[in-house]
């Protein structure tokens, strides 16, 4: 059983769909790690807290307030506490930029981090801000191109750890949706994709960007007159899609040399088509990274809460 007396602090990441929260000693040893599907996208304001309890009652201790330093989308404007967007060019916000939000309980602390904005062109992330913190504590100074593969993937330029200017598309997203809702389903595997076709369909795509259009719906035409297979299919819908970003991306970053925070299959689909271009790609957890950011905010907890 976890001893509450052994709990320093928590921290949480709050995306749209998932809540995931580390419960950590003083030396920042991870205690308990536990995950709840309760993202900020199925909660009401009301709702935050509520479920933030749900996750961790057992771990607070009567009597103390336990601090909680959250990133994420809790600090949206239809979250729990809206924490205003630091402006480009920027370092990672740190915890003197949070938002202390009021709770019910007691025994919470509760700060949620800012994320960041680009007024010119219009764009604004919230985690990966914290991921950036994470990677920068291993990384001080460093300058060069980072990628967060996801829903909504950015690609972040960082001058001297300073975030100068990013972007994000929504492939993943687009992806989603063409493989679910389009007449492109009908055609593909589920779950299984072709290598060889994904890396083809980068190559070509990379070179041709503007014949996206055309190139999707050729695969539905292939499958039905070439003999296609789903999971051929699926491989080129993938590098289609990415090989388009990264044919946009070229113009603002530079691709010779990519630190790429993400450990899931979306990551590693960005990675091979990277390699498949001829670039250099290293690979970092995005969990790692997120939980080190935190801590790097937490650090500053006694001169901020003093």
């Amino acid at each position: 059983m976890t001893s509450q007396s052994n709990i320093d602090w928590i921290a949480a990441d709050w995306g749209t769909t998932n809540l995931r929260i580390w419960a950590l000693d003083s030396a920042g040893n991870t205690i308990e790690h536990r995950n709840s599907d309760k993202g900020m996208g199925k909660l009401a304001r009301s709702g935050f807290e509520p479920a933030l309890i749900e996750l961790t009652d057992d771990l607070l201790e009567a009597g103390r307030k336990t601090p909680v330093i959250v990133c994420g989308m809790a600090g949206s404007r239809q979250g729990w506490a809206e924490a205003p967007y630091k402006s480009v060019p920027c370092p990672p916000p740190s915890l003197t930029d949070a938002t202390i939000v009021t709770s019910n309980d007691p025994r919470l602390d509760v700060r949620i981090l800012p994320g960041i904005k680009q007024l010119s062109p219009a764009d604004v992330m919230r985690g990966e801000e914290t991921q950036i913190a994470g990677f920068l504590a291993d990384n001080e100074g460093f300058s060069g191109t980072l990628c967060l593969p996801g829903t909504h993937t950015k690609w972040v330029a960082l001058d001297n750890g300073i975030v100068t200017r990013f972007k994000t598309f929504m492939t993943g997203e687009t992806f989603a949706l063409l493989s679910s809702q389009s007449v492109l389903r009908h055609g593909l595997s589920e779950k299984e994709l072709d290598g060889a076709a994904f890396a083809s369909a980068v190559a070509e795509i990379f070179e041709n960007p503007q014949s996206l259009a055309a190139g999707l719906f050729g695969i539905r035409a292939a499958g039905l007159v070439a003999d296609l297979s789903p999971e051929a299919a699926r491989g080129r819908l993938s590098g289609l899609l990415i090989g388009s970003e990264l044919a946009a991306a070229r113009d603002d970053f530079d691709l010779s040399e990519v630190k790429l925070l993400g450990s899931d299959s979306i990551a590693g689909a960005y990675g091979s088509a990277l390699m498949t271009l001829g670039h250099k790609v290293v690979t970092l957890d995005a969990e790692t990274i997120t939980l080190k950011g935190l801590k790097l905010a937490y650090s500053t907890f006694t001169k901020v809460s003093s």
